[in-house]
């Protein structure tokens, strides 16, 4: 009952953390509820998408709250407010752990880098689509010196994927996730990711999945590579098993 929200946690004398997932009912009545509760509202987790109706000034002061708490934010949001969503994250949210962003337009290049680069002290898990080529170069050199888990989505030619491989070379990532969208005429990036990431085991556990159309290819099944990449000491997994599923993520952490 979102009316009865702030008697609920006027109730309770301390809450170690909170988690907001894809929440159906985030709109203004409710997060206004939250701004009213006069103890801590210790937010650790925010995951919000474009079926989630609010204004942005509401959001602004839940952040504005609790921002100080939060360590997980995933963001699937509009053209019209994403600049102003990103804006309010650059101010009120300095612990950023888990970064979770399947897309944000060109315009808005500027202020995911500096998300990215404002959360390097914290930042340990990364979740990025990349379809401009320009993002994908910039990005390497942006990224903290040790990564837990970094899972990038991307349709790119590989003169760009090799720049940014090697402009990540500084780059340790535990779990390296892959999605490729391959086009008409598009070349393999495994060369790549042999020179750059396997001989120089920069990873200790990797996925690459290649999307064609209507056609799949995960590495995991292709046994001869898969040797090849386990004699550096890198462990192959299977994409969709390697991936982060969120609430499985937050019910292990907290």
């Amino acid at each position: 009952n979102i009316v009865g929200l702030n008697e609920v946690f006027e109730q309770l004398n301390v809450l170690d953390s909170i988690h907001i997932l894809y929440c159906l009912s985030l709109n203004s009545d409710f997060i206004q509820q939250i701004i009213k509760i006069t103890k801590p509202f210790k937010l650790k987790s925010l995951f919000i998408n474009e079926l989630e109706i609010f204004q942005i000034e509401t959001l602004q002061y839940l952040l504005q709250k609790s921002g100080n708490y939060l360590e997980n934010i995933g963001l699937i949001s509009s053209e019209f407010n994403q600049k102003q969503l990103f804006e309010i994250i650059l101010k009120y949210c300095t612990r950023i752990r888990f970064f979770d962003l399947p897309g944000f337009c060109d315009q808005n290049i500027h202020l995911a880098f500096k998300l990215i680069e404002n959360a390097e002290n914290n930042l340990n898990y990364l979740s990025l689509d990349i379809y401009n080529q320009l993002v994908l170069q910039g990005l390497g050199q942006l990224l903290p010196v040790k990564l837990e888990y970094l899972n990038l989505s991307i349709m790119t030619s590989t003169s760009n994927f090799k720049i940014f491989l090697k402009s990540s070379q500084r780059t340790f990532i535990k779990k390296l996730l892959i999605r490729n969208e391959m086009q008409v005429g598009s070349e393999d990036i495994l060369p790549y990711i042999k020179e750059y990431i396997m001989k120089e085991k920069r990873v200790k556990y990797l996925a690459i999945k290649e999307d064609f159309a209507e056609e799949s290819r995960d590495l995991l099944f292709l046994r001869d590579e898969v040797k090849m990449f386990e004699s550096y000491g890198i462990k192959v997994q299977n994409y969709c098993d390697l991936r982060i599923q969120i609430y499985n993520f937050i019910n292990k952490m907290y």
